[in-house]
């Protein structure tokens, strides 16, 4: 169970089932009481209709035995006092208005009796109807809900009081009931229906779901798979399927190749990095042990110079790699404030043909490291200036600038971003003793991005290259 339900299609398709039965709870609940209201409401209206025309006859003067009941319906006149004067025949019970009683008691004298009016008086009928409905009033009805029985056959019923004041007989209320029989159906009925249908419709909607689950998540599976191939074989160069919509799906695979891309040129830009690395330690380990094997044999052959300066090289390989390793493992700058006209001026003290103008500017980051960029590029100017070097420290707006400039022969347009790969050096014919491991502009850039700065080379004034480093300010 708990595996069916880990699946998306799974919780899809009952999610939407669950959310359909519930709109169809409410939706059904709802057409119920209103069909029901609106039935009730008929069976009402007819009621107040039979009530208000014994109403109108009582209003009339119509005595109580030539009333117009009807047999079918369940009719009751009280008077003010509670006694049943008239009721409709075949009436056997009744509950739900003012007296359950169905035999009205029977009374003499007038127009109030049983009895009819003689028919001496029928030519003044009319005269005498119109009297007596100015001289009645008749109310507004109220309702209740009760059963009767007419004819041994029982049912529920909707009743309209209607109040009714005589000049002659006092305050009559008239109750008329209104069958419920046909609400109770059509509701029986609907909800019979509902109770049929409501299962079958949700069980199209979850095939439905379902279906269209499946077929939209088909695509997810097969990137799914591919990618369990791609870490099965290790195979970077593999990609996921790419789906022909504009759709979720699409841009996860989309998203999921260039991932992919990126893991593929991270490791092979690692790879290079690896061997590259152990190319650039093997020749000053091997220089090192050879110096060291013909001082061990021969002692007064020993060169201690070169021993020396190979072990600097290696210390100094090291400590590139060292930084690298940690800029790559994402190691911060720091907030560290530090004057960086400070800085240049330090490192440039001591080098023969560097000038420096520098003024105080303050920027955020790690000493050693931005120590480090601005040594990077004065080395590099170095190795490859004329005579002179000229390095500048100013502001630009929210920025701080140092610029180190040389007089040498400039980088082509075409390798300018290409000078800022590890182990890229230009010269191919110059020794590694004086053009080093080409890490440096490397490691300087990669400082300057960590700084949240940038740093780009172009001509100098003087003909030769100009490196600019840009920091935000502190």
């Amino acid at each position: 169970m708990r595996r069916l339900f880990g699946s998306v299609r799974a919780r899809a398709t009952l999610g939407a089932t669950l959310v359909v039965a519930v709109a169809l709870v409410a939706a059904g609940a709802a057409v119920l009481l209103s069909l029901r209201s609106n039935l009730v409401d008929q069976a009402g209206n007819k009621a107040e209709r039979e009530a208000q025309n014994v109403a109108s006859e009582l209003a009339a003067g119509t005595a109580y035995g030539r009333l117009d009941l009807g047999d079918d319906v369940p009719v009751q006149v009280v008077d003010a006092n509670g006694t049943l004067v008239a009721v409709s025949e075949g009436l056997e019970r009744i509950s739900g208005t003012a007296t359950d009683q169905v035999k009205a008691k029977t009374q003499s004298g007038g127009t109030g009796g049983t009895g009819g009016t003689s028919e001496d008086d029928s030519d003044d009928d009319a005269d005498d109807d119109t009297a007596a409905r100015e001289a009645a009033e008749i109310g507004e009805a109220d309702f209740t809900d009760g059963t009767a029985t007419i004819g041994g056959e029982s049912a529920d019923y909707r009743f309209a009081a209607v109040p009714v004041e005589t000049e002659d007989r006092g305050e009559l209320t008239v109750y008329a009931g209104g069958s419920l029989d046909a609400e109770q159906d059509a509701v029986d009925t609907a909800t019979s229906a509902m109770l049929v249908g409501f299962p079958l419709l949700l069980a199209v909607v979850a095939a439905v779901t379902w279906l269209v689950t499946r077929r939209a998540l088909r695509p997810v599976e097969g990137i799914r798979r591919e990618m369990a191939a791609i870490t099965a074989s290790e195979d970077l160069a593999r990609r996921v399927p790419e789906p022909d919509t504009h759709d979720e799906v699409a841009r996860l695979a989309r998203t999921t190749n260039e991932t992919l891309a990126a893991l593929e040129s991270s490791v092979e830009r690692q790879r290079r990095f690896v061997a590259d690395a152990s190319h650039e330690l093997r020749s000053p380990i091997a220089s090192l042990r050879t110096q060291l094997e013909v001082g061990a044999a021969h002692p007064e052959l020993l060169d201690v110079p070169g021993a020396v300066e190979d072990t600097v090289r290696l210390q100094r390989l090291a400590a590139d790699l060292l930084l690298l390793a940690r800029l790559d493992a994402g190691e911060g700058p720091g907030d560290k404030r530090l004057d960086l006209g400070e800085v240049a001026r330090r490192e440039a003290r001591g080098r023969d043909g560097v000038s420096v103008e520098a003024a105080d500017v303050e920027v955020a980051g790690s000493r050693s490291q931005l120590e480090r960029v601005i040594g990077n590029l004065l080395d590099n100017a170095q190795r490859h200036a004329r005579s002179a070097i000229g390095v500048s420290v100013r502001r630009d707006g929210a920025w701080a600038v140092v610029e180190v400039a040389d007089d040498g022969d400039g980088v082509a347009v075409a390798d300018r971003e290409r000078i800022f790969e590890r182990f890229v050096r230009l010269d191919e014919a110059r020794s590694r003793d004086d053009g080093g491991a080409g890490l440096g502009l490397a490691i300087a850039r990669d400082v300057a991005a960590r700084h949240g700065g940038t740093l780009t080379v172009r001509d100098a004034p003087a003909g030769g290259a100009l490196f600019e480093l840009r920091l935000p300010l502190a």
